[in-house]
């Protein structure tokens, strides 16, 4: 269960952090702490397991890397965390899911691959197929970006 203020902090670094020469100062003011307790605290948060990671999240497109796809695998069951685990250490993978197949969709394992350009990314997927002993797989490239933002908890 976590406290009020718990929630005041993990509400507060989930939006835009101001670029200040003390953004954690500005902001444990905004919440009426101090900075020793707001860092503390989110420090307390990523111990505990709450807060998993902390960090910037960059737009790929202004910094360079205008493509990106999904990569559906076809990875052995008795196989795939190992596979996972392999794809997921990739820099070049933002993300990397476990799913169900379906009857006409036989992937179970996505990642998504982020590089400088379309050829880029079709040369990390191979690599990653390769590493991965994983033959079988779709690169789906993205067309247009409709929606990106994480996930708000309170």
């Amino acid at each position: 269960m976590l406290t009020d203020i718990e929630k005041k902090i993990i509400a507060a670094i989930q939006g835009d952090m101001a670029i200040t020469k003390q953004p954690y100062l500005d902001m444990a003011k905004q919440l009426g702490m101090t900075e020793d307790l707001l860092l503390k605290t989110i420090a307390a948060l990523c111990d505990k397991g709450v807060i998993r990671r902390f960090g910037a999240t960059l737009r790929h497109q202004k910094s360079g890397y205008s493509s990106n796809a999904m990569v559906a695998w076809q990875v052995d069951e008795d196989r795939i965390d190992e596979a996972g685990e392999i794809m997921a250490s990739f820099k070049a993978v933002s993300h990397c899911y476990r799913r169900r197949s379906a009857t006409q969709w036989p992937y179970n394992l996505y990642t998504m691959v982020d590089a400088r350009d379309r050829q880029s990314c079709l040369a990390a997927a191979e690599k990653i197929s390769e590493a991965a002993s994983v033959a079988t797989y779709a690169v789906l490239f993205s067309q247009k970006e409709l929606k990106k933002t994480s996930m708000t908890y309170f």
